[in-house]
């Protein structure tokens, strides 16, 4: 799950560069040149990846399509929100939904609120309708937001239904035991870059679950600049499928000099790693690129395997020498049995006073744990 404190995302626009100017004009050129807008695969690939991306959302509507695979020229009609008020999934996306009214650019009038909320319901509940082997997520809210302020209703329900069957794919399984596989991805690729970083963070036992919702939503759920989750959004498109996993990387060894500063304990550490709003994302970028040129999900993957070994063999010994140290118990009964009538009779109200702060101290403490750790 992911938390719910989500803050306001900020539309505000920033003054156009000189290389950005020259890129918008380059973009330009090439759309006008072609009668029916489309270009070709690998130069769509090159400008989304190139820095400022597809630079404006007038572009980005013309051009995610084409990255996506989607023909807009054969696009489904959207039912009413009405005829799926009924899937098993709809009391939650409403819910999720709702939530998101900080996703929506401010001071819009209050229908065009209504309406954009009911198409983004509508948009969700059509995908895994139409997929009924696809589990919805929360934070697949925020990733269809998104498409959906960008290039419209329909089609962003087009590119969302790719998206769903590829990218997000592992997401959307029954259990998120793939997504938290995959997250472990990130380790060996801060091994090899960085070793004194990769066991530093390993020390702590932060482990991956700061990542998650960068992974989950494509950072949109954790940033705040919509111009650098539409930026980002450009990356991705045009980027393999586990593409967010080497960002993550490259934010992390970015910040390598900071979190080595930290205490090194989970709670300090997964603190940190909340996202600044000051990252040099193009730079990052150029970093994730360079270790997708440089590391295969090959050598990833037998890293990762070598990774679980361990775990499970550190699980293992862990649990057999807890129970070496447990004591017999066969001795014990006779005095438990002894003692424990004495109790009931000469003192219950002491005994379950006792037992109910018990209950109650440990709930608390589980729940907190849970709520620190989660994503509500």
């Amino acid at each position: 799950m992911i938390k719910n404190e989500q803050r306001p995302l900020n539309f505000e626009k920033c003054p156009e560069s000189d290389d950005e100017l020259k890129k918008r004009l380059e973009i330009e050129k090439l759309i006008h040149k072609n009668i029916d807008q489309n270009i070709r695969f690998d130069v769509i690939v090159k400008l989304s990846l190139a820095p400022y991306g597809l630079v404006n959302d007038h572009f980005r509507r013309i051009l995610w399509p084409q990255l996506a695979g989607v023909d807009v020229n054969h696009l489904g009609q959207a039912p009413t929100v009405d005829k799926l008020q009924y899937h098993p999934e709809y009391n939650q996306v409403v819910l999720d939904v709702n939530r998101s009214l900080k996703r929506f650019p401010p001071g819009i009038p209050y229908e065009q609120r209504i309406a954009l909320q009911d198409q983004l319901t509508v948009l969700i509940l059509r995908v895994i309708q139409k997929y009924p082997n696809l589990r919805y997520y929360q934070g697949y809210h925020d990733v269809a937001v998104t498409f959906l302020l960008v290039v419209g209703e329909e089609i962003a329900f087009a590119i969302m239904e790719q998206l769903s069957k590829t990218h997000f794919s592992e997401c959307m399984q029954e259990t998120m035991e793939a997504t938290q596989r995959r997250l472990m991805f990130i380790w060996p690729i801060i091994k090899f870059e960085n070793p004194e970083l990769y066991q530093f963070l390993q020390n702590s036992t932060v482990g991956t679950l700061f990542s998650l919702p960068w992974y989950l939503t494509w950072f949109g759920h954790s940033l705040r600049s919509y111009r650098t989750v539409v930026r980002l959004y450009d990356y991705f498109l045009a980027s393999p499928i586990y593409t967010s996993i080497f960002v993550t990387a490259a934010i992390l060894l970015y910040r390598s000099d900071e979190i080595l500063k930290e205490d090194c304990d989970m709670a300090s550490v997964h603190c940190l790693l909340s996202i600044p709003e000051d990252l040099p994302f193009e730079d990052l970028l150029k970093t994730s690129s360079s270790l997708l040129n440089k590391y295969s999900l090959t050598l990833i993957e037998k890293d990762v395997e070598e990774l679980i070994c361990q775990e499970r063999k550190r699980k293992t010994d862990e649990s057999l020498i807890v129970k070496r140290r447990q004591p017999a118990t066969s001795n014990r009964i006779p005095i438990i049995t002894q003692w424990l009538p004495n109790m009931l009779t000469a003192k219950p109200l002491i005994l379950t006073t006792a037992i109910s702060i018990v209950v109650g101290v440990c709930a608390y403490y589980y729940n907190n744990q849970y709520l620190a750790a989660g994503i509500s």
